[in-house]
């Protein structure tokens, strides 16, 4: 099972280095209702409210529309970014990218030993 809508906007806000006041604030929204959608409280937010905290924590809209239950155009944008992951890590500088993918290697060496399939 993929991630709730709550769990996306709370790890991009994370990602963000964003309070949630400060991310409520940006996406013109109160901090309250903004925990409620991070909990899951809330059902189906508005597509304003989506499109807000898409340009808030640079998420792609039809992403927040598809997590939260609304319908998507058979044909994506070609010039958007399709995943919530390609967004959160769209800005990464060159040290940051290489910093990840060194320990991508290191964490899935790790995981090869401890099943048992593989020495370093």
């Amino acid at each position: 099972m993929g991630a709730s809508f709550g769990g996306v906007l709370k790890q991009a806000r994370e990602v963000r280095e964003l309070s949630a006041a400060d991310a409520a604030r940006a996406a013109g929204i109160s901090a309250a209702y903004l925990s409620k959608l991070e909990n899951d409280a809330v059902k189906k937010p508005s597509p304003h409210v989506l499109h807000q905290l898409s340009e808030a924590l640079t998420l792609p809209y039809a992403e927040l529309m598809r997590l939260s239950g609304y319908p998507l155009p058979v044909e994506p944008d070609p010039g958007a970014v399709e995943t919530v992951g390609a967004a959160l890590f769209s800005d990464l500088t060159d040290d940051e990218r290489d910093e990840l993918l060194e320990y991508l290697a290191w964490y899935r060496t790790r995981r090869r030993i401890r099943r048992g399939n593989g020495a370093p």
